[in-house]
């Protein structure tokens, strides 16, 4: 049976661009020689990235802050596209990225749950049948039909919350959001990772959090400056990251 998710030989480039125009003569020049006006650079955010993770596994993705984990997730979001190299995602996926990002202010909660599940591809059928539970999960009720302007960013992290672990998606893609709103709250996301793991699901979180890792997670890969520098089961790659972080502050600046 093919990989749930699959990698082949990804990479992912970013153009940076240096703007060079600070005096009025840099200027004026710029306008008939391009390159005095601005610098490119190529950043490889990602090279060469094989994974593959497996239906009903809970794989991880960790590294230093700029490693590249968030890239990958939002390739496999279908976000961004890799420069080089081939991704295949199968099942529906549900994108635990950058919650409350894509809410309307102006429209309530109750609102934007139709909205975010339909851009999911939940019919208004499926989405009335879970609404009165996202409401629940969420615990705003008392709010649900204010618009999500007046809401506070951890409102909003716990309504997107809600409606992603509602998608009735095969494939979670989670980055750093198992810690949303206050402690209770946070424990009670990580129960329901827990339920959806116990069902079967596949998942794939990006996150700084070892313990964690080492408590849910099967497997992991370690990235490094882009790259995958270990994959394993998941204590065996936390030690190697640990490992890493060691030999690092051993170095002399």
């Amino acid at each position: 049976m093919s990989p749930v998710i699959e990698c082949r030989a990804v990479c992912r480039v970013f153009t940076l661009r240096h703007n060079r125009q600070i005096l009025l003569k840099d200027r004026a020049l710029g306008l008939f020689r391009p390159h005095l006006r601005e610098r490119r650079e190529q950043f490889w955010a990602l090279r060469d990235v094989t994974l593959a993770v497996e239906s009903g596994e809970s794989f991880a993705i960790i590294g230093p802050n700029g490693a590249g984990k968030t890239t990958l997730l939002r390739l496999l979001s279908g976000i961004y596209q890799p420069t080089i190299g081939t991704i295949s995602v199968r099942g529906r996926i549900a994108p635990l990225l950058a919650l409350g990002l894509g809410f309307q202010s102006d429209l309530s909660g109750r609102e934007n749950i139709y909205i975010n599940a339909a851009l999911f591809g939940l019919t208004t059928r499926e989405i009335r049948s879970v609404e009165a539970s996202i409401i629940e999960f969420s615990e705003l009720a008392e709010f649900i039909d204010v618009p999500t302007k007046n809401y506070s960013s951890g409102m909003q992290l716990r309504l997107g919350f809600a409606i992603a672990v509602h998608l009735q998606a095969e494939v979670f893609l989670i980055d750093e959001v198992l810690a949303v709103g206050d402690e209770r709250f946070s424990q009670k996301c990580r129960r329901r990772f827990d339920e959806e793991r116990a069902a079967g699901r596949t998942f794939l979180v990006a996150t700084h959090d070892l313990g964690f890792v080492e408590e849910r997670c099967d497997r992991a890969a370690l990235l490094i400056q882009g790259r995958v520098a270990a994959v394993g089961t998941a204590k065996e790659t936390v030690q190697a990251y640990r490992d890493h972080l060691a030999r690092a502050d051993a170095t002399p600046p």
